[in-house]
This record gives structure tokens, sequence and C-alpha cells, in this order.
């Protein structure tokens, strides 16, 4: 988990792909990654689409890409955490976000990450599994 991490923040924007409720792909720039009591989270707000999605259909996928040449893909179902410190932890992460949401603004939700496969690739090694 801890190189996952390490791959999302080193790459700032991944891609987050959901399911909407007529069961269409949808895909959107993400950017939030922390840890918070042993497990990923990423973060958005109660008035997006996506966040319906990810209570509806929580299997979620994400990809990133680095100018290396590498890539991560993960595969994750969301869980949501409505405790108001795991949100904040979540914010004190992302400082950048404290003008669009606070903790306990009504708005602002995080979901942690669980039964997640992600996948290491590039095209020079074989990909590489780890699960958490």
């Amino acid at each position: 988990m801890d190189e996952v991490l390490a791959y999302l923040k080193q790459h700032k924007t991944y891609f987050l792909a959901t399911v909407d409720a007529a069961g269409n792909p949808q895909v959107r720039p993400f950017g939030t990654i922390a840890r918070f009591e042993g497990r990923l989270y990423i973060q958005t707000g109660k008035v997006k689409p996506v966040s319906d999605q990810m209570l509806a259909h929580p299997r979620i996928a994400l990809c990133a890409m680095g100018d290396d040449g590498t890539w991560l893909r993960v595969e994750a179902d969301t869980v949501l955490d409505d405790r108001l410190e795991a949100r904040q932890a979540v914010l004190d992460a992302h400082p950048e976000l404290a003008g669009m949401y606070a903790a306990d603004d009504g708005n602002c939700e995080v979901f942690a990450l669980e039964h997640a496969t992600a996948t290491f690739s590039s095209f020079t090694a074989e990909p590489r599994t780890v699960t958490f």
C-alpha cells in the first residue's frame, strides 16, 4: 500500500473510473490520495455525480502514468467513511483543497479503498501486482 501511495503522490493526477446509474463507464481526473488508519482514502464532494456513483456501485478503477513510461492501475471497493476525523485527515494531506472543502461543511466526503489490487506496469518490465 505504501508503494501505491508513493506512486500516486509522485504522479499527482490519476484517472478514476466509476459506473453511472445507466451502467455507463465514467472517467475523470482526480488527485486526492491519503493514508489514514492504515487505509488509503480518496475525497470528493457529496454534490458530485462521482459520489452517487461510488455509493451505488462501489467497485472503482484508477490509473496513473508517469513520465518514465510506467503506470499504475488499481481496482478497489470504495467504502464511505463519514467520520469527521477521516475527512480532516484527508484534507490535512491536501491543503490545496482548503478553499473548496472543510471537514464539517456537509459536502466533503471520503472513501476508503478496500479489497484493492494494484498493478505496476511499464513497457520494459513484467507487470507486478500487490494487494491491500
